[in-house]
């Protein structure tokens, strides 16, 4: 399997938002969010290291390639934990209001609606996963959702995510997840395909 994965600790999170930023760049509903292209990465990087730092740091793995560059990301939630706390979000807020300036309503209506469909059934949650440009179609990506999804079968738990792209569904059916439906939050803009994957 491509890359070497392992855990992110705190010194790895301002790489990690670096390698985020950039992999959702062009991400169809990021790029709605954040319409002005010159400022994107630079605003997707902070928001994806306070995400990480406060929300997902005990559950993001990060993979290397042979010359021990960071070239990916993903950040789980575990079970009844995808929510983050009202401290959690309290302790995010001020740096992802200078990533959002003046869409932080918007954004908060997004993750509203997303959270009115996150099912309820304990699960984990595959919150973010995204490498490199330079990196994709080598097997990052795999290697990234493999551990985590071998501990989901180990441990009979069901998984979930929502895909922002239409060609990204059936790289995630390869791993078993399947679409429940299609999901609008952006008032007509790019949607949201929700997927579940019971365990192996």
């Amino acid at each position: 399997m491509a890359g070497t994965v392992r855990p992110a600790t705190t010194s790895d999170i301002a790489e990690l938002a670096r390698v985020l930023g950039s992999a959702f760049a062009d991400d169809p509903v990021f790029a709605w969010l954040l319409p002005d292209s010159t400022t994107r990465v630079r605003r997707l990087t902070t928001m994806f290291g306070t995400m990480a730092r406060h929300q997902f740091l005990d559950t993001v793995d990060v993979v290397f390639d042979d010359a021990g560059v960071m070239v990916g990301a993903a950040g789980w939630a575990p079970p009844g934990r995808w929510a983050p706390s009202g401290l959690t979000q309290l302790r995010m807020a001020p740096a992802l209001a200078r990533a959002l300036r003046g869409r932080t309503l918007v954004s908060a209506r997004v993750a509203d609606r997303m959270a009115q469909h996150h099912p309820d059934d304990p699960h984990w949650y595959l919150a973010f996963v995204g490498t490199l440009p330079t990196a994709r179609g080598r097997g990052y990506g795999q290697a990234l959702l493999a551990p985590r999804l071998a501990h989901c079968d180990a441990v009979a738990s069901p998984a979930y995510l929502e895909s922002s792209k239409p060609d990204n569904i059936p790289y995630y059916q390869r791993f078993g997840y399947e679409v429940q439906s299609e999901l609008d939050i952006t008032d007509g803009g790019p949607p949201l395909w929700p997927m579940w994957r019971a365990p192996r």
